[in-house]
């Protein structure tokens, strides 16, 4: 199961990556959500550009697929500035680091995409780079291995990641802003999912783009995927436009529920409330339940039914709420099992 690719990940895919590049702003007056992060960032970009200098370094910290990468575009884009992006994986030795900086242009934008992964050498060349602009490359080994300073032209850093708590302290203090990103409202991904509908020359009303808002966790990057695939089956089994009835025929078929759970969600509270009477459990144990790895429940399923509610950890495991018996229409029972709601009693409950 872990292994089918998930509609509702909100990392990017090779597709993904093929499609982003032409939805994604340019400006951040055209970015669609974020108010406080873009008011901020604004002012740091406008005092950067009247003061005839690169921005200061940007720290972008947050779930994936909310504008990361978007951003460091714009950041780019509003400085005039060419833009080079890597990511923490491909800096695995300080020489990896070195070559890159040493590239630059001045006022460059170098954007680091996971920058919590960064090897601890090339780690510890940043910091001197981000305040220093120079880096220092070691010539010979042992006792005669000298350091040769090489100056770098002014830039500006924009790293992104979705574990700020891994970055170590004198990096993170490093950062002139930091910045992060919540889930969007869904106010804000209609908004997205009609702009990327106009965009994709795709026709949809508006109770087709809420059926799709409402199953797209908050994440702009789920919301445009699932735009995607139910334009798919609108071009294959209905009449290429997108509304309400398209958009749940599409949506059930790809097995993405009316709160964006989909198949590993469902399963993993499934075997938490019928198999163990809803806990409390042991994550080894539940992941064996549902034939994954622990690490996987943890990491991939647990989080988005822990923001619904649907799930808790204590010290003795894991525990199905309420709520999340009400979301598989069942309600609290005997060791047996539970007791089944009535359809519209769980669906209101769920909502």
């Amino acid at each position: 199961m872990s292994d089918d690719p998930r509609l509702v990940d909100g990392y990017a895919d090779v597709d993904d990556r093929a499609w982003e590049g032409a939805l994604r702003p340019a400006r951040l007056d055209e970015f669609v959500g974020q108010p406080r992060v873009r008011a901020q960032l604004e002012v740091v970009l406008q005092a950067a550009s009247a003061r005839g200098r690169s921005a200061d370094h940007v720290l972008l910290s947050g779930p994936p697929g909310l504008g990361k990468t978007t951003l460091a575009t714009i950041i780019a884009q509003e400085m005039a500035a060419p833009l080079r992006i890597t990511s923490g994986p491909a800096l695995q030795h300080a020489g990896d680091l070195a070559a890159v900086l040493s590239g630059l242009q001045p006022g460059e934008v170098l954007f680091i995409d996971e920058i919590h992964r960064v090897a601890r050498a090339a780690e510890e060349m940043l910091y001197l780079a981000m305040e220093d602009f120079r880096v220092d490359i070691m010539v010979g080994k042992g006792p005669g291995a000298t350091a040769l300073p090489i100056e770098i032209a002014p830039f500006t850093l924009v790293g992104a990641t979705t574990r700020a708590g891994l970055l170590p302290g004198p990096l993170r203090d490093r950062f002139g802003f930091t910045a992060h990103l919540d889930y969007y409202d869904d106010d804000d991904i209609l908004t997205i999912l009609h702009r990327s509908a106009r965009l994709l020359a795709v026709d949809i009303d508006a109770d087709g783009a809420q059926e799709i808002s409402r199953r797209s966790r908050g994440t702009p990057r789920i919301a445009n995927r699932l735009l995607r695939r139910v334009r798919d089956w609108a071009e294959v089994h209905g009449d290429r436009r997108i509304d309400l009835a398209t958009a749940r025929a599409a949506l059930d078929l790809y097995e993405v529920d009316v709160l964006g759970l989909d198949r590993l969600d469902r399963a993993v509270l499934d075997a938490l409330i019928r198999r163990f009477d809803g806990g409390p459990v042991g994550l080894t144990t539940l992941a064996v339940a549902v034939g994954e790895e622990a690490e996987t429940v943890e990491t991939v399923a647990e989080p988005f039914l822990v923001r619904c509610g649907f799930l808790v950890r204590t010290p003795r495991g894991r525990v199905a709420t309420p709520a999340g018996w009400a979301h598989l229409g069942l309600a609290p029972g005997g060791p047996a099992g539970a007791l089944e709601l009535p359809l519209d009693v769980a669906s209101t409950e769920s909502e």
